[in-house]
């Protein structure tokens, strides 16, 4: 494993080893094999990344954390840009993961990584440049089983994460998020999800209530999370049908437009008397209703 050389210059960064993995069917034809522009690859994270390991300039961006590294290492259709990480984290990584990895790792002192990637960052050592991955289509998720995810105007990234980890567990075929007012493609969102980013499929659109119109058009059946729904959620009565679920932000809930859009308003049962759930628990609780079905 080559150490890091501090006095390397950003421009002088040799070029990536890793090749992209097979396009996949939802890209554009070339996006594969496209390159970045040259500002978003950057040796060191502290310049490209703020504190959540969110890219300032566009581009790739960093993850983080045992599990998020692994299963972006695993993903083919991850273009990996560099691997930094401790003697500890290596050994950790190698016994998940033995090697040949592929892209070669960087051995790094865990000060410099907790100065480069920001104070709080819970990294475990380890930190992997990447590009986003590319965006799922409807007819992607349709051609899988399972339920489908609505996020409207979720913008906490770590709640997003534990949603996608709940989504992947709970066999999900998708999950829409709005394509403003949704947390990007972060480390914070990667780690929370604990390596489910790169096996659930993710949808942007820039209209929820359109998306909910088109599931519909596919035959499935809208429900909206809502504490004011009339119905309470139970698997077994949802007679067979595949579902979407409609999650609104904590607090203000789900617009006017996308309840209207629903089908049906549903609601979870609480007799400890609590008002709300966090909106990643309700998720977690949702599906395994759905599952029942």
């Amino acid at each position: 494993m080559e150490p890091v050389d501090p006095r390397r210059k950003h421009g002088k960064a040799k070029p990536p080893r890793h090749k992209h993995g097979p396009t996949l069917p939802h890209q554009k034809r070339g996006e594969a094999e496209r390159s970045p522009a040259p500002h978003s690859i950057r040796s060191d994270p502290s310049k490209s990344n703020d504190s959540h390991g969110r890219p300032r300039y566009g581009g790739s961006f960093w993850l983080y954390g045992i599990h998020a590294v692994e299963a972006a290492l695993a993903n083919p259709a991850r273009r990996l840009r560099r691997l930094v990480l401790t003697e500890e984290a290596e050994a950790v990584l190698t016994a998940r993961l033995p090697k040949p990895w592929a892209i070669p790792g960087e051995r790094i002192d865990r000060n410099r990584l907790d100065h480069m990637l920001g104070r709080g960052i819970v990294h475990q050592g380890v930190a992997l440049q990447t590009d986003p991955l590319p965006g799922a289509t409807l007819a992607d998720a349709l051609n899988r089983p399972g339920p489908v995810l609505v996020l409207d105007q979720i913008t906490d990234p770590r709640n997003v994460g534990a949603i996608l980890r709940s989504a992947q567990a709970f066999g999900a075929a998708l999950v829409i998020t709005q394509d403003r007012n949704a947390p990007d493609e972060t480390g914070a969102l990667a780690k929370a999800a604990s390596g489910a980013l790169e096996k659930i499929l993710l949808l942007r659109t820039t209209n929820i209530a359109r998306a909910l119109i088109a599931l519909k058009a596919s035959g499935l059946w809208i429900l909206g999370l809502d504490a004011g729904g009339k119905t309470r959620l139970k698997g077994s009565t949802l007679g067979g049908r595949r579902v979407a679920l409609v999650l609104g932000a904590e607090g203000e809930g789900m617009r006017r437009l996308t309840r209207e859009t629903c089908d049906e308003l549903v609601f979870l049962p609480m007799p400890g008397g609590m008002e709300s759930l966090n909106v990643s628990a309700a998720a977690a609780i949702a599906l395994y209703e759905i599952t029942q079905n």
